[in-house]
């Protein structure tokens, strides 16, 4: 039985008229984070608008290539090669989706993941607003320690028994939603809302670093489907620069320079919810600078080296945002 360590709303207080009608709250695992990288299992949770579960769903997906991190996922190639292809199981996630409000943690993530995979099998997933459950949790000033969903589910005790298990993952994420979403109500919280634009102009284009002519291709052109936006300030105290060998700490400042694989927007989004502040120039407080091209002359490079701020490239820097370490005390 879910502890509920939030404010219930009580029998004869209304909900609120402005919440959505119904949430499919969304987890699905990938090849990697990059424009071309695939799904390869999905999950859905479907709730009422009280956040009550109606049924759930998962499915394997063939990313028609190679799985990325099976240490990560524990998805192998065999295991995926009988899968269905996305444009097999479209139809279907469709109808999970359909006039539902996505939720997902870190929802920016799964939502063009889910985005570019119809775009490829030129459709378009019939949903038109996403809630994080991170911009939830802040709304509501839950006092959690980091943004991690393991975090988030410990504080409303609930049980983690897969991670990086889509299925799992997704209840996980239902069973914490559920009090939050009451707790919002109670309070008359306002839900961090925001517009899912589907993905339309699509082209295969190769990953930075491969030729043409090899390997899977993917991308999309710049669009203006996803609203820019003045991003918080740290709360995080600056712990002073990177050490080799060493995680990533909260309040650490990160630049990036060049073309990265991965959107820029979500890159940052990444680094900025792991409690990193992402910082547009470089300065002797910089900790890191994340670039694939180290050798070329740009002005953050230069200034990088001026410094002695340390570079990382663009896959190291993906691995540790896995797992950054709490900020140090003031």
């Amino acid at each position: 039985m879910l502890e509920d360590r939030t404010t219930a709303v009580s029998p004869g207080t209304s909900w609120p008229a402005a919440y959505p009608k119904g949430y499919a709250v969304v987890d699905v695992e990938t090849t990697g984070l990059a424009r071309d990288d695939r799904i390869i299992s999905a999950a859905v949770y479907r709730l009422d608008e009280r956040g009550e579960v109606e049924d759930h769903w998962y499915t394997l997906v063939n990313p028609e290539r190679d799985p990325g991190p099976v240490w990560i996922h524990g998805l192998t190639s065999e295991t995926l090669e009988g899968a269905p292809l996305f444009t097999d199981i479209a139809e279907e996630f469709s109808a999970r989706l359909d006039g539902r409000v996505l939720v997902a943690h870190n929802a920016v993530f799964d939502w063009q993941m889910i985005a570019r995979e119809y775009a490829r099998a030129k459709a378009e997933a019939p949903v038109r607003q996403r809630l994080c459950t991170i911009a939830l949790s802040k709304e509501l000033g839950l006092p959690l320690p980091n943004h991690k969903l393991e975090t988030l589910a410990a504080h409303f005790g609930v049980v983690q028994q897969r991670a990086h298990h889509a299925l799992d993952d997704a209840r996980v994420l239902a069973e914490a939603f559920r009090p939050s979403l009451r707790a919002a109500a109670a309070g008359n919280v306002r839900l961090p809302l925001l517009e899912c634009r589907p993905l339309t102009e699509w082209s295969e284009t190769p990953r930075i670093g491969q030729q043409a002519s090899g390997g899977y291709g993917g991308g999309y052109r710049p669009s203006s489907w996803r609203p820019s936006r003045k991003r918080p300030a740290c709360p995080y105290p600056n712990p002073g620069r990177y050490e080799d060998g060493k995680p990533l700490r909260q309040g650490m400042r990160v630049a990036f320079s060049g073309d990265t694989s991965t959107d820029r927007e979500l890159l940052e989004d990444r680094a900025v919810e792991a409690g990193l502040h992402v910082s547009a120039s470089i300065s002797r407080l910089t900790s890191l600078l994340v670039t694939n091209d180290p050798d070329s002359g740009t002005s953050k490079v230069v200034r990088a080296r001026q410094f002695g701020t340390p570079v990382m490239d663009e896959a190291a820097f993906g691995q540790l945002l896995r797992d950054v370490a709490p900020a140090t005390e003031k």
